[in-house]
């Protein structure tokens, strides 16, 4: 049983332009160990990508590659959560000049982490063999990417004066737009329809457990849900992947013909 392609384009872009964003960090994390933490953060993500890209480019035929698949799709095409492409500041200064802000970093990946650990999981059953291969493997990986954005969600939140305040902004920001997860895709239906994918409404209770746990020990506060629901997912998305791509995908699209 082959899984529908739009959904290994879509497992694979969270994971590709979450990815890209943790590699901004390279070179400029707040302490060296969080540096080399967040790149290999990144090169998991990317290599999770590589997996799905090549398992969609195997079922779409052709001339699709992993690279076509990554670099030679532009913004509507793209299948990721809008809360992967988010840049790590506030949104009010997202357009200017500004530090990275490690609060909004961390939550972010705690977030995605924490439905990741359970999509994965899940995913080891598909009826897509080499898509439950692709699952087992990073499940191990999304293991570590949690507790790893937990501790610090932790350790900020229980923290100073200032770095709770910095973690609860960040909190603020980013939870609303988890409310993507469990708003249902055409791909994701076709998927669970034909036992390649999951339901992802079955794993907001459990993932609901996993953040109220940590926020309370984290003593955060939980804002409320509501409001817009974004639709990346579907290919419609902020004004902020452009840039990640524009920037990610020069190099292939100015050298098309390269080898490397």
């Amino acid at each position: 049983m082959n899984a529908p392609i739009d959904y290994l384009l879509h497992l694979a872009d969270n994971a590709l332009i979450l990815g890209q964003r943790n590699a901004e960090w390279c070179g400029h994390g707040p302490i060296l160990e969080e540096d080399i933490a967040l790149s290999n953060n990144s090169l998991d993500l990317i290599g999770q990508a590589r997996m799905l890209y090549q398992r969609a480019a195997e079922l779409q035929g052709g001339q699709a590659t992993e690279d076509t698949l990554a670099y030679f799709r532009d913004v509507p095409d793209f299948k990721n959560y809008t809360l992967c492409e988010l840049p790590h500041m506030p949104l009010m200064s997202a357009t200017a000049q500004g530090d990275r802000d490690f609060a909004i970093t961390i939550v972010r990946n705690f977030l995605y982490s924490s439905l990741m650990v359970l999509v994965w999981d899940q995913l080891q059953t598909s009826k897509d063999t080499q898509l439950a291969a692709i699952a087992a493997k990073s499940l191990k990986e999304v293991r570590y990417h949690l507790r790893h954005s937990r501790d610090w969600l932790v350790r900020m939140g229980d923290g100073t004066e200032a770095s709770y305040a910095e973690a609860q902004a960040a909190l603020d920001q980013l939870l609303p737009y988890c409310q993507e997860f469990w708003s249902t895709s055409p791909h994701e239906q076709a998927a669970q329809a034909n036992g390649t994918g999951i339901d992802m409404a079955a794993l907001q209770s459990d993932w609901n457990q996993i953040v109220d746990e940590a926020l309370k020990e984290a003593t955060l506060k939980r804002p409320a849900d509501g409001g817009f629901v974004p639709t990346g997912k579907q290919g419609i998305h902020s004004e902020h992947l452009g840039f990640v791509l524009a920037e990610m995908q020069s190099l292939a699209r100015a050298h098309p013909e390269a080898t490397w």
